[in-house]
């Protein structure tokens, strides 16, 4: 039997009914632990939610990564690679891979009646992947591709519906600056928003043989690869091996290919996402801080109380270490409770706007219309037991100071 543990837990249960100066003391203690440990609970959630909607948007606009011709630049006028350049089988091959889709993009210029706007058209064929868009879609539907024939149907967004004055069923007229100039004219079949303004404003969604034919491409001819994957933290490891294979591969007119990766390609929006995790570790240290100094100073109280029981304990022959052991356990007994009503304070809020969205958000400041709230299991653990550790190592000190208290003194002390 665990003699310490034993004492510990009659300690703590004879606090509860004595009624002893220490009890508000450690209440007091236990409603600052679990206000610490709700609130480190909401500022991961929340802010790994943020990340990963604003990632999951990212992707579906750019994919994780791209295979290019080396020659582009930034703009979105590209240079054609040859669809049999590289062996998409061999990509499909690799492990953590989900979806392969060839894509073309062009600029252009959508033009009515009384407004005019600056955009690019993402060209798609029957091997795209809908599911991001058909998330997104506020009206109508996501266009259906066929082998047979050129769909003259296109995805616009709700900004930009708004600022032309556009709705669902409109023909619109979209000019491409080029010699001679052309233009199409296509059919608004769906509507979306995605809450990403700079992009909303920016892309059309439609079929890619209207760009091949508007650049004078075969249907051999693609402005290059979208590769989407499982894991976000592969990505720099499957980019490296998409490198190895494509390494090689050169277009007919002797260009190299150019494999990038979605953090590489918006380094602007990735580095502002990683700026949050230092938000959330100042957040963690300092709540951590002010949980484990209310547990401090509970800690003093309590062996301040039990100075008898310590003298006795010592005169007795019961070593430091075990009589530290007492108040250890019994401290970690009382932090376990705060963390408890913690955790069910900070998950029930997480689990209330994660179903009902009760705080709404600005999209055009936020990019989302609501707090996201992503709750992982592994973050629970790792914050629940980093807490715990980090809150009694902070009571190894304190706890020291019953290695100065004499058995003589203690027992005569009132």
């Amino acid at each position: 039997m665990n003699l310490e543990l034993f004492i510990a837990k009659k300690i703590t249960i004879s606090e509860k009914c004595d009624g002893n100066i220490s009890h508000p003391i450690i209440s007091i203690a236990k409603v600052s632990i679990a206000l610490g440990i709700s609130v480190m609970i909401l500022a991961v959630a929340i802010v790994t939610g943020f990340k990963s909607e604003i990632t999951n948007k990212v992707i579906g606009f750019g994919s994780h990564i791209q295979i290019t011709n080396y020659d582009n630049n930034s703009s979105f006028e590209t240079q054609p690679i040859e669809r049999n350049t590289v062996s998409i089988d061999q990509i499909k091959s690799i492990a953590g891979i989900k979806h392969v889709q060839a894509f073309a993009t062009k600029p252009g210029v959508l033009k009515t009646k009384s407004e005019i706007q600056g955009v690019v058209l993402n060209g798609f064929g029957i091997d795209y992947d809908w599911s991001f868009f058909k998330n997104h879609i506020v009206e109508g539907d996501t266009l259906k591709l066929s082998k047979d024939s050129k769909s003259y149907d296109i995805l616009i967004s709700e900004k930009l519906a708004s600022l032309l004055q556009l709705k669902l069923g409109d023909e619109i007229s979209l000019h491409f600056i080029q010699n001679p100039p052309r233009v199409r004219k296509l059919t608004i079949k769906g509507i979306y928003n995605t809450g990403m303004q700079e992009f909303d404003q920016l892309f059309l969604v439609g079929d890619i043989r209207h760009i091949q034919k508007l650049n004078d491409w075969t249907e051999n001819q693609i402005s290059g690869y979208e590769i989407f994957i499982e894991d976000f933290n592969e990505l720099e490891y499957i980019e490296h091996q998409i490198k190895g294979i494509t390494a090689s591969s050169f277009s007919e007119d002797g260009a190299s290919l150019k494999v990038r990766n979605i953090v590489r390609k918006y380094p602007q929006i990735f580095s502002w996402l990683d700026m949050l995790d230092l938000n959330v570790w100042i957040i963690l240290s300092l709540m951590i801080l002010v949980a484990g100094f209310n547990m401090v100073s509970g800690l003093l109280i309590i062996i301040l109380e039990k100075t008898n029981m310590i003298g006795i304990l010592k005169a007795l022959g019961t070593p430091n270490w075990s009589i530290r052991k007492i108040f250890l356990y019994q401290s970690a007994m009382l932090i376990g409770k705060g963390m408890f009503w913690g955790n069910v304070i900070g998950i029930g809020i997480c689990l209330i706007q994660y179903w009902f969205e009760i705080i709404p958000l600005d999209p055009a400041n936020y990019y989302v219309n609501t707090v996201p709230i992503n709750l992982s299991i592994s973050n629970l653990l790792l914050l629940n037991i980093g807490s715990l550790v980090a809150t009694v190592s902070m009571l190894l000190i304190p706890s020291y100071l019953i290695t100065k208290i004499t058995p003589a003194k203690a027992i005569k002390f009132d």
